[in-house]
């Protein structure tokens, strides 16, 4: 408090019709700001702030020369009007069609309440547009992830990770019976192959961690807010990774036959890759990963039309799978054989 300036004396309610008129007269002020203006420390105002939001009003903060801002995410509860060329909402319904790999989260409902939104206040020489930019664009996807077993359970995290709430977590590890349990930081949601993974510090296990959230079998949100590190950058957690995996990377170079090379080469799979062709027409890529098994997996896919040609260990695993497959295949057709039946 600066010096020689009279202490301010409000009740809460007081404080918070000050703090919700100081947030919306001023682009931001950090918890040392308020807690001068109305005179209280800076755990009260901490508390004030989460009156502040339970009351409605969506904070949102981020770091100004090494400080913690905080300001309100619209200047009112309710984001004013905003108009759309045809074009943006072309975009929108594009954005709106891939919500499908959102289905069964709270994610999704957001979603449509934001598109009955939009239809309200569309103006009327916009409506016979409407049907046919919603089909402007049309997702398919194989092997959907199935988040019914979690969806009572979104809603929270998603009131978590816009208020920045630490949480605890019942997790379902794969092949285990037993819930783990995190007290977790989420930072962010990442996307992956028509996955959701949270993204998030778990303090029991002192280091960043990535979770499924089809496996989410529990969750209580604590009023303990935490604070995102300066420095954090979530694509940094995935640099070298081929997918989500990262662990030792490697030098790879995979062979793809002339029958594929137009497919492979029009792609970006890792960044400063390297193509080339040889003249049978062959390409050969060429990048620096990690995730042995998602590298295996990708090079599976392409069947006989990619050789891994580096590291040795890499295509030695890719061998000991198709070995495996064959003999699985072969132990299938005999016991047809034996059965009179025909494998398929």
């Amino acid at each position: 408090m600066q010096k020689g300036k009279p202490a301010k004396k409000y009740s809460q309610a007081g404080r918070l019709h000050s703090i919700i008129r100081l947030l919306e007269a001023r682009r931001g002020m950090t918890l040392d700001d308020l807690a001068e203006e109305c005179g209280v420390d800076r755990r009260t105002i901490h508390r004030d702030l989460n009156a502040v939001e339970e009351a409605g009003y969506t904070l949102t903060s981020e770091w100004l020369e090494g400080k913690k801002v905080y300001s309100f995410l619209t200047k009112s509860r309710n984001i004013p009007p905003i108009t759309f060329t045809l074009p943006q909402l072309m975009s929108l319904y594009l954005l709106r069609s891939l919500g499908v790999y959102l289905a069964g989260t709270p994610f999704q409902a957001e979603i449509e309440e934001l598109f009955r939104t939009i239809t309200s206040i569309l103006p009327d020489r916009y409506a016979a547009h409407l049907e046919r930019i919603a089909r402007v664009s049309l997702p398919i996807l194989h092997g959907a992830r199935d988040y019914s077993a979690a969806a009572a359970y979104l809603e929270g995290l998603q009131r978590a990770l816009l208020h920045q709430y630490r949480v605890r977590l019942d997790y379902a590890k794969k092949g285990k019976d037993k819930l783990d349990e995190y007290e977790i930081d989420p930072y962010t949601l990442v996307f992956h192959k028509g996955g959701i993974y949270l993204l998030g510090y778990a303090h029991n296990r002192e280091a960043m961690r990535l979770f499924a959230l089809e496996r989410v079998r529990g969750i209580e949100v604590t009023r303990q807010r935490f604070e995102i590190p300066a420095s954090y950058q979530p694509e940094a957690h995935f640099t070298s990774a081929f997918g989500l995996v990262s662990d030792t990377p490697m030098k790879v170079r995979v062979r793809f036959s002339p029958d594929v090379a137009h497919a492979v080469k029009e792609r970006v799979w890792m960044p400063g890759q390297k193509i080339g062709a040889d003249r049978e027409g062959r390409v050969i890529v060429e990048f620096e990963a990690a995730g042995e098994m998602e590298l295996v997996s990708w090079i599976l896919s392409y069947g006989m039309h990619a050789e891994v040609l580096d590291p040795p260990e890499l295509r030695r695993e890719v061998k000991r799978h198709v070995r495996e497959m064959r003999q699985y295949y072969r132990g299938r057709e005999k016991k047809g054989e034996k059965t009179g039946k025909r494998s398929v």
